[in-house]
């Protein structure tokens, strides 16, 4: 039986989904999937676990074949691990495709994509050099040239997404209603404003939608209340 046809079957009882992660206020993939789901009101189990100053998360091992966050057990499935985010994603779709996990409309759909396939891929410098830290008070930071042609790129999708009749039309976010490629973009937006990066009207209309979600302000009160500290993560 394919595995929609399975995941329809199963919506009558609800899969027993455990979503791994690490530090709220540290971890962007873990964020992305977690903010998606709680976005989306898709009831899962939290397991946060602690990350070591190089970046690692040695409670992975022997959850997730690459040790890393975030990860996806869907224990009503005998367990199915799923380890990648964009994977996590388009799995959440299969188990609840009237959710809005993608946009509504193949060429919405089409677009959500390839902007998370950008992201997934790409924004290296930015990501490299202003790693998400929540709890950083907004300070400018001294960047490459990478990083500025990143923030130009992201200024761009911001702005390009959010005067769309589409956004306009039909929602505050990317596509409109809330979606996956919000989740993605969320961590990216974030790491603009920590280190006063842009001032872009776009950038700050799209965080003034993550902050209306009451998923985003769970988080970011959570990240508040972290102690731990990454060292490597705390640039100035």
């Amino acid at each position: 039986m394919p595995l929609s046809l399975i995941a329809r079957n199963l919506m009558t009882t609800q899969p027993d989904l455990t979503l791994y992660i690490t530090y709220k206020n540290y971890s962007s993939w873990s964020l992305r999937a977690w903010l998606l789901m709680r976005a989306l009101e898709i009831p899962f189990t939290e397991k946060l676990l602690e990350m070591t100053d190089d970046g690692h998360v040695p409670g992975m091992v022997g959850i997730s074949p690459t040790a890393k966050v975030p990860c996806l057990v869907d224990h009503g499935m005998g367990g199915l691990t799923v380890w990648e985010t964009v994977a996590i994603a388009e799995y959440l779709d299969e188990l609840h495709p009237d959710l809005g996990v993608w946009p509504e409309h193949v060429a919405d759909r089409a677009t959500a994509r390839a902007l998370v396939a950008e992201m997934h891929g790409g924004f290296s410098a930015l990501r490299g050099e202003c790693p998400m830290n929540l709890r950083r008070a907004p300070a400018p930071l001294a960047v490459s040239d990478d990083v500025r042609r990143d923030v130009a790129r992201a200024e761009a999708i911001f702005d390009s997404c959010l005067t769309s009749t589409k956004s306009q039309s039909d929602g505050l976010f990317l596509m409109g209603q809330f979606s996956a490629v919000d989740a993605f973009y969320a961590p990216l937006a974030t790491r603009l404003v920590t280190y006063q990066l842009s001032d872009h009207p776009a950038v700050a209309a799209f965080m003034a939608a993550l902050e209306s979600l009451p998923a985003w302000q769970e988080w970011h009160a959570a990240a508040m209340r972290e102690m731990a500290i990454i060292a490597a993560d705390e640039v100035d």
